[in-house]
């Protein structure tokens, strides 16, 4: 069974711009329904993104915790070398990206290279809003992995769960 790995900002986005919670229950039930199942696992750094970075008591942290199951938010602990690899690999690219962009991309809380080592040899599509750049040379986005490093992304736009 293939797994599908949400990053924070699928949560974040879908709350704030597109199913907010109270207007699109349907939709949160689906993601309930699938993180239950196990079919939708995110990480721990997710988790600290969307409940460490809220201001306050927000309905996303709420919902999410009491909607997501406790194990939901998967331990980053065990994707340590592939996230050595993806810091050796960045670091061959300062050809490409501004010493900036890499720099935050490798920001330690920052969960975007965790979910990329997590994916990494695994059946595992990683689920996002981001955008995907080849040619970005201030932001690293997943697509220079996904042709580097074999694993795939899917946007909510690009699919639809029935």
């Amino acid at each position: 069974m293939s797994l599908y790995l949400v990053d924070s900002n699928f949560f974040i986005q879908a709350h704030r711009a597109y199913y907010p919670l109270d207007v699109v229950e349907s939709f949160w039930h689906k993601i309930a329904e699938l993180s239950r199942s196990g079919v939708t696992r995110s990480i721990d750094k997710v988790r600290k993104e969307i409940y460490d970075k809220s201001s306050h008591e927000d309905e996303l942290k709420v919902w999410c915790q009491s909607k997501l199951p406790d194990d939901f938010f998967l331990s980053t602990g065990g994707v340590i070398s592939d996230y050595v690899r993806i810091v050796q690999w960045i670091k061959t690219m300062n050809h490409h990206y501004t010493q900036i962009a890499i720099e935050e991309f490798l920001e330690t809380d920052l969960a975007d290279p965790w979910l990329v080592a997590f994916a990494m040899g695994e059946d595992i599509t990683i689920v996002t809003y981001e955008k995907v750049s080849q040619i970005e040379k201030n932001a690293l986005k997943y697509l220079k992995f996904v042709v580097n490093l074999v694993f795939d992304i899917l946007t909510p736009s690009k699919c639809y769960v029935s």
